[in-house]
């Protein structure tokens, strides 16, 4: 009988779960998985995804990250983020989560743009992904699970910008690049 390493005993019973993260190289080749938070804590490079949702009159849906998340929380972002699982487009991924985090679904998202990064993002955690990003036009319902959003609103972009400027904190790592980059493909 082998021992059990460690740091299995330092993660949190509800982090230790099954949830992996698809590790990758900087042109999107999976290498392997890994769990979710030793991926995070380890900064390896894995594949995520973002939605961006717009309303037919340009305003951008925005949530705010649970206070209870890994880490981030209680931060402005977009619509959705998360991973995919071992074996799934990133595509699907993003309407399945979006469908879990917002209680949106969308038929189609359209591709966005592809980007890497690496952010720091708190208690010894690392953000270093290769991001699928979506966008659609929604004008629907929208549900958040409690569990992952705390508040949500529909955002004037112009607004957004100038908030983003003054006060960078109240927002994601991700999110501050995708504007920095992506803001023209972002709002369409």
């Amino acid at each position: 009988m082998s021992a059990l390493p460690a740091a299995l005993f330092d993660m949190p019973v509800a982090e230790a779960g099954d949830e992996r993260v698809v590790l990758v190289d900087e042109q999107d080749h999976a290498l392997g998985t890994m769990p979710k938070l030793a991926a995070h804590r380890e900064g390896r490079l894995h594949r995520a995804l973002s939605v961006v949702l717009r309303s037919p009159d340009g305003r951008l849906l925005m949530q705010r990250r649970a206070q209870g998340k890994y880490h981030s929380g209680g931060v402005w972002t977009n619509t959705c983020c998360s991973h995919p699982r071992p074996g799934e487009d990133p595509e699907a991924a993003a309407r399945r989560r979006l469908s879990e985090e917002m209680g949106i679904y969308v038929a189609h998202l359209e591709p966005l743009f592809k980007t890497v990064y690496r952010a720091e993002v708190g208690e010894g955690l690392v953000e270093h992904e290769y991001v699928h990003v979506f966008g659609a036009v929604w004008d629907g319902p929208v549900d958040p699970d409690p569990l992952e959003v705390e508040d949500w609103a529909w955002v004037d972009p112009c607004a957004l910008k100038v908030d983003m400027r003054r006060n960078p904190e109240r927002y994601s790592a991700w999110f501050r690049r995708y504007a920095e980059m992506f803001w023209d493909r972002m709002i369409g």
